[in-house]
């Protein structure tokens, strides 16, 4: 008899990204020993060597809950018996005011984010360090999830395309593999799963979508509605790579986001591009000077745009990351926001 139909899967959905990468290249399991790492990193270690390949596994321990080094410790033990190595376990300080998920509503990152933003600088160092790339184990419920929080914050179709299976470093297998899969596969090949209490904690704006939010679409427009969310990441990712490809050509045709920081672009020619190219352009131009992308908003695009298509001799746009956005003499000029002060034309 063959594996059970969700291990099935799941093998046959990791041997599908694998088969991007070449024989002798090494892939890093991120796992945190949840059913849905857990699973993938049991796939890994069936289909890695089989093709070829080295695979090694790690885990971060954020230091949030009590025990999480023990929990961290039997993570390592586990992967390391599903034939995964080397294995490593790597402890992070997760930035911000304690443990307590954030109160101030969607527009703000919270301790979520930030638990975030360490686990991948760690997960970045480990895969340079061992010229690996990293798997990670994002599920279709996932994505989901993930189109609906862009979708409550305004963030645009970049934000709302969700989770790309393909990320620079990064492999995500299983976007197309549900959750209850996952869980299945854990129980079929005898391994058990870590529980995270803060996955039920309805105080984190993820979970309130997981156990309150998608029950409720399931039950008002019927079943299917995680995959309906996550076909419209898809053909949103397709649009988004297309318009993105449009305002690099386009930014180019401008001068450059180094002319943007130097000389200045010609506002008129700015405003002359269609709006979905134009907003991307002012957001490539505010990274390329500085701004942090996670916390330039959909209001600070505006602020921008305003400055070429609603000019009325408003001075600038203070932008994060001390970037100044300004129009000085017919130019668009991104600028340290101590700069000059005189923005009227």
């Amino acid at each position: 008899m063959g594996p059970h139909p969700a291990v099935a899967a799941i093998r046959h959905a990791v041997r599908v990204s694998l088969a991007r990468l070449e024989p002798g290249d090494r892939v890093l399991v991120a796992c945190s020993g949840g059913a849905d790492s857990l699973a993938l990193a049991a796939a890994v270690a069936f289909e890695a060597p089989r093709a070829g390949m080295l695979a090694s596994g790690i885990t971060v321990d954020h230091g949030l809950q009590s025990g999480s080094a023990e929990q961290a410790a039997r993570v390592v033990s586990l992967l390391a018996s599903l034939g995964l190595g080397p294995v490593q376990s790597v402890a992070v300080t997760v930035a911000g005011p304690g443990t307590s998920p954030s109160s101030q509503g969607l527009s703000h990152p919270g301790p979520e984010a930030a638990a975030r933003a360490a686990r991948y600088a760690a997960l970045d160092e480990a895969a340079t360090a061992a010229g690996a790339r990293v798997v990670l184990g994002h599920t279709l419920d996932d994505q989901a999830e993930t189109v609906l929080l862009g979708l409550a914050r305004g963030s645009g179709a970049r934000s709302l395309a969700g989770m790309a299976p393909v990320s620079g470093r990064y492999l995500r297998p299983l976007l197309a593999i549900r959750r209850s899969q996952t869980l299945t596969a854990c129980e079929a090949q005898g391994l058990e799963p870590w529980h995270d209490p803060q996955n039920c904690d309805l105080a984190f704006t993820r979970t309130r979508i997981r156990h309150q939010v998608m029950p409720v679409l399931d039950a008002a427009l019927g079943p299917g509605v995680a995959e309906a969310l996550a076909r419209t990441a898809t053909l949103l990712r397709d649009d988004a790579d297309v318009l993105d490809a449009a305002a690099e050509q386009a930014a180019d045709q401008l001068g450059g986001t180094g002319a943007a920081l130097t000389a200045g672009w010609l506002a008129d020619a700015v405003a002359a591009l269609p709006p979905a190219i134009r907003h991307r352009v002012l957001r490539t131009a505010a990274v390329a000077a500085g701004c942090p992308p996670g916390a330039l908003s959909q209001r600070h695009v505006a602020s921008m745009d305003e400055l070429v298509t609603s000019w009325h001799g408003q001075r600038w746009a203070d932008l994060p990351g001390g970037v100044r956005c300004q129009r000085k003499y017919g130019r668009l000029l991104f600028t340290a926001s101590g700069g000059s002060r005189g923005g009227r034309e």
